[in-house]
């Protein structure tokens, strides 16, 4: 991708890999996910750069050309919020307008809920703002609901799931997890392993090519999953650290959008929190829900033209 600039900028004590088009508008700061990298959004920042945006998507901490510090303590929302504060500060940006994805939209909703003075709007895909339970930690949640073999509980163990994706070529694991769109995938017994079957064939979509694969896969051969995986296991810490947080509510322009076939929509509760109430509650500034039929979790790659779209029509207006 010729027209992408690629820099490494000292942030927060860690050097940020970030891919950027330059532009004269308004800045977009784009937001990736687990297992991706800044390259989820390469349509994205191409289709708005034409539009005249300026468009900036770094690798986060712990993922890709950016450093992974080795504790998981090094990875709470307020070391990676702080990464992307350090980045705005250091790319002379008083404000962006903000797009996040998967944990990406996880980071989004924090930068939000602690520095909305530098968020012109939000447009958040696939993962739903969860207000904090004063009570119960997270993972003692999901293992309540979902048992011991739910993959957010079965990453919390460190070196187990490293040693289980290690059994299975790196890019067989990118194509399982971009693709699969099986709730299976959600519960992995220790016996069935989180790489799935070393030779197992899986048939690539439309969306995502050998090229767009071997691009992730190249990387996470460098790097490992233990910077990525280190985002579950901070789960609990945040919860901890992120208690003067509780029934704070998101005070930004947003617009939230998600596929029905994604595993998150139908993860339960979720919907009925989405459509009864709950979102415009703890986002009172919510002004629009799309649900995208047909279309699973990795939503900016599957539907690069929609997503794009829908991005532009919403921070258009500011």
């Amino acid at each position: 991708m010729e027209t992408i600039k690629h820099s490494k900028i000292p942030v927060n004590g860690i050097n940020m890999h970030v891919a950027e088009i330059p532009g004269d508008g308004p800045p977009v700061l784009f937001l990736h996910g687990f297992p991706e990298l800044w390259y989820s959004w390469r349509h994205q920042m191409l289709y708005l750069s034409a539009l005249g945006y300026r468009t900036i998507a770094p690798d986060l901490r712990g993922f890709g050309d950016t450093d992974a510090p080795p504790s998981a303590a090094e990875y709470t929302a307020f070391h990676v919020v702080g990464d992307l504060v350090g980045l705005l500060d250091a790319l002379g940006l008083k404000q962006v307008f903000l797009v996040g994805h998967d944990w990406g939209a996880n980071v989004a909703w924090n930068l939000c809920l602690f520095r909305p003075d530098r968020i012109k709007a939000l447009v958040n895909t696939s993962v739903v703002f969860s207000p904090r339970n004063p009570v119960r930690k997270p993972i003692e949640s999901m293992r309540a609901m979902f048992g011991n073999d739910y993959y957010i509980c079965r990453f919390q163990q460190p070196g187990e799931a490293e040693e289980e994706l290690a059994r299975v070529d790196t890019a067989q694991v990118i194509k399982k997890f971009l693709t699969s769109r099986n709730p299976g995938l959600l519960c992995v017994p220790k016996e069935v392993g989180f790489g799935g079957k070393p030779n197992s064939k899986i048939t690539l979509p439309s969306w995502l090519s050998e090229d767009d694969v071997n691009y992730y896969a190249t990387k996470f051969n460098l790097t490992g999953f233990t910077g990525g995986l280190n985002y579950y296991r901070a789960i609990d810490l945040n919860w901890e650290l992120m208690a003067p947080w509780t029934g704070v509510q998101i005070k930004v322009p947003v617009k939230f959008i998600v596929g029905d076939l994604d595993l998150t929509y139908n993860t339960p509760g979720v919907k009925d929190f989405i459509h009864k109430g709950g979102f415009n509650k703890h986002v009172p500034f919510l002004q629009e829900v799309v649900i995208m039929e047909g279309v699973a979790h990795f939503i900016n790659q599957e539907k690069p033209q929609e997503v794009s779209e829908h991005i532009y029509d919403f921070i258009k207006k500011f």
